[in-house]
């Protein structure tokens, strides 16, 4: 990036050509908004003047009254006075606040149904400003509130596009889907200048602080040297790296697969190995859910951001570049090894990339990663590099009591060590004089210990070892530490939280497969309905919690009498599926007698908590048939016939 007043020159007039009007005449910002700003980058403010800014504005007023008379802060009085709601939540969080409903009332405008959401564009600025700032407060920045405007911003210049573009934002995303190039690239050819160099434009026509300019100008890519800027690139780097992790984490400002780039300087600027990511990222999501509420909004749900991580992993899986060979000085200067274990969602993929990008970058003979198994207090070889060591190692449990005491003490302090004594071993035939051992942690919590060597070459291990492979295992417990917690979110959005089946989705998408199978296959296939007799009557005369342990009893019957080979899930309500595989209707009558009579069984049992209620199933079996064009005709056979089962007088199974 060139910057110089011929620079400036050309992405002014850049602007003007695709812009409706001149940016000095765009009402983007509220003029309220813009006295924020600037009494965010003015040491003299007080409370006074940030009380006067408020009041002038009623609905924000509202907003913030009605924010600290929340039960959250369980006052004894209610709060009617701007100034003492000031004193209470504090001038920094007011001020936050004040600043996010402007901007929101202002540039979001419920705009879901267009190509460019600026529903998740808002949580995506509003993610990348709590973590700059929690970034910034963790490396003792003088000004983590300004960091935090600068987060808010730093990506203005797609919604100046988006409003007052000649040509929207939504526009581009339409035209370039499936673009490989980059999106600074891609948004260079249509608009004829870049979101970040539009922002700029925007800023200094606004008199936004200087700082907030430069953030907004670079954080795509480091200031150069000759730059106007180049003194704040600490402040562009926290925003740079807030960014890269936002889009990491499924929040992108849009939905445009091209991923930004993490600068290879990033760690000459941030001493990134001294942020505990996981907190950072904790706080940041209870924050989020604060936003929520202040706002009375929904961002983007669960459902959504998987999807969005998802896409994430593949996306990085097949963008992944060559790991250049050659020798490495600092495995910082090169961050291979550093993104390598985040560009997948699936330890089993995590670990072997990290294992072989980290042998790219410091040419070890063997690495191998040794899973804690609590259970057996041991440590198992999960993965090596190179593959062909697993053939033995991975039969090999080292006990953790049969461990040198040196390598113990390092366990326990959570220490990376260099082991140069020849009798002190750890992989029983790895006959080498010197080998690293490094802990991987998640949360503080050993999960797994790395090994290396340079085993038959016998070459020294390099001095500053420890330093350089230290932040990638830090990264690779990270990564692995939200893989657990993705698959853990992925599950919860499989499975029915009350009885544990799998849910009404999993049941169509389960169908869905099962019927792109070949006819052979499919003529062996019987669906059938559950349906609790009565239902509504323990509810309403033993309470919904008796209702709901009734579901868990139908639940928990149908695991235990249904073969690992077939499925099972709650439909929804009171009613229960279940799909058999490889069976005929004696088969699948069988079946759901004895799940009926179990049940018939256990409600007896059960019938003095019931109030006297009988616990009975309907049951209604559909036979795949030829003229089942797709699985709901298969679903409603088997549920008319559940009401067949009604109709002959209940606790009883109909196969059709």
């Amino acid at each position: 990036m060139t910057d110089n007043a011929d620079q400036f020159l050309a992405i002014n007039q850049a602007a003007d050509l695709i812009l409706k009007h001149k940016v000095e005449r765009l009402q983007v910002f509220p003029a309220a908004a813009l006295k924020l700003l600037r009494l965010t980058n003015d040491e003299k403010t007080k409370v006074g003047d940030l009380s006067q800014l408020i009041e002038t504005e009623p609905t924000l007023a509202a907003k913030v009254l009605r924010n600290v008379n929340s039960a959250a802060f369980a006052l004894a009085h209610k709060v009617t006075s701007i100034k003492r709601a000031v004193s209470i939540l504090g001038f920094s969080s007011v001020r936050q606040l004040a600043l996010n409903q402007l901007l929101y009332n202002k540039l979001i405008h419920h705009q879901a149904n267009k190509e460019f959401d600026q529903l998740f564009f808002w949580q995506h600025c509003l993610f990348v400003a709590s973590l700059s700032r929690a970034i910034a407060k963790a490396l003792n920045h003088q000004d983590p509130d300004l960091m935090y405007c600068a987060g808010l911003m730093h990506d203005i210049g797609k919604i100046v596009l988006e409003t007052h573009g000649k040509v929207s934002y939504s526009d581009f995303l339409v035209a370039c889907k499936g673009d490989e190039q980059t999106t600074l690239k891609g948004e260079h050819d249509f608009f004829g200048l870049n979101h970040a160099e539009m922002g700029f434009v925007f800023c200094q026509q606004w008199d936004i602080p200087e700082q907030i300019a430069a953030i907004v100008y670079c954080h795509h890519e480091l200031p150069s040297n000759d730059s106007p800027y180049v003194k704040y690139t600490n402040d562009i780097s926290i925003v740079h790296f807030a960014n890269y992790i936002a889009w990491m984490q499924g929040i992108g400002s849009t939905t445009l697969n091209n991923p930004p780039e993490l600068h290879s300087d990033i760690s000459h600027h941030l001493n990134i190995q001294n942020l505990d990511l996981e907190t950072l990222l904790s706080n940041v999501d209870n924050e989020m859910q604060h936003t929520r509420e202040f706002y009375g909004i929904q961002f983007p749900g669960l459902n959504k951001l998987r999807a969005t991580l998802i896409e994430t992993a593949l996306l990085l899986s097949h963008c992944k570049k060559p790991i250049d060979s050659s020798p490495k000085v600092l495995a910082n200067d090169n961050f291979a090894s550093l993104t390598v274990p985040h560009k997948s969602l699936d330890a089993d993929k995590i670990v072997p990339w990290t294992l072989a990008a980290i042998q790219a970058d410091f040419k070890f003979e063997r690495i191998v990663f040794f899973e804690v198994k609590t259970k057996q207090r041991g440590l198992l070889a999960s993965y090596c590099w190179p593959e062909s060591l697993g053939n033995n190692l991975q039969k090999q449990l080292i006990k953790i009591e049969s461990l040198p005491k040196v390598i113990l003490n390092g366990l326990r302090e959570r220490k990376a060590m260099v082991i140069n004594d020849t009798q002190v071993h750890f992989v029983e035939g790895f006959n080498v004089e010197e080998f690293l051992l490094v802990p991987v942690l998640s949360q503080n919590r050993l999960i797994a210990l790395l090994y290396i060597d340079n085993g038959k070459r016998k070459t020294a291990l390099a001095s500053n070892c420890i330093t350089q492979i230290t932040p990638i295992v830090h990264e690779l417990g990270v990564a692995l530490n939200n893989a657990k917690r993705f698959q853990l979110e992925k599950r919860r959005a499989e499975v029915d939280a009350l009885t544990g089946l799998l849910n009404k989705r999993m049941v169509a998408e389960y169908l869905t497969a099962t019927f792109q199978e070949d006819k052979e296959q499919l003529s062996k296939v019987a669906v059938g309905f559950i349906d609790i007799d009565f239902f509504k009557k323990f509810n309403d005369s033993c309470g919904h919690e008796a209702g709901d342990d009734v579901l868990k009893i139908v639940a928990q019957i149908m695991q235990t009498l249904t073969r690992p080979s077939d499925f099972i899930g709650r439909y929804g309500g009171e009613e229960f599926v279940f799909v058999l595989r490889n069976t005929t209707a004696k088969g699948a009558q069988c079946y759901a007698e004895r799940i009926r009579l179990e049940i018939e069984r256990k409600g007896k049992i059960l019938e003095q908590r019931f109030h006297g209620h009988a616990l009975t199933i309907s049951i209604g079996v559909s036979l795949y048939d030829q003229k089942f064009s797709s699985y709901k005709q298969m679903i409603e056979a088997a549920d008319a016939a559940m009401y067949t089962a009604k109709h002959q007088g209940r606790n009883c199974v109909v196969v059709v």
